[in-house]
């Protein structure tokens, strides 16, 4: 599977999203369900998935579905142009 429709998984399970949700265009807190502790459990359900680590400045800047995708470049993970 693409990484970012894994990506889009991880959204939708750690945000408890109905399939199919449009994940895309979210950004932090532009839904109650991405509160800061949902942003954790995003972080680590995407550390998990992807085998990475992602660091403090990371986590603070990661603050949409978009931004998500580029840190997974940053990391190595192989993504698709768009």
């Amino acid at each position: 599977m693409d990484p970012v429709e894994r990506l889009r998984g991880v959204f939708m399970r750690t945000l408890g999203l109905p399939e199919g949700a449009a994940v895309d265009g979210l950004e932090y807190r532009s839904i109650p369900q991405w509160d800061s502790l949902a942003h954790m459990s995003l972080v680590a359900a995407m550390e998990d998935e992807f085998d990475i680590m992602i660091d403090t400045d990371d986590v603070l800047d990661m603050s949409s579905f978009t931004k998500a995708t580029a840190l997974l470049v940053k990391h190595g993970v192989p993504v698709p142009a768009r």
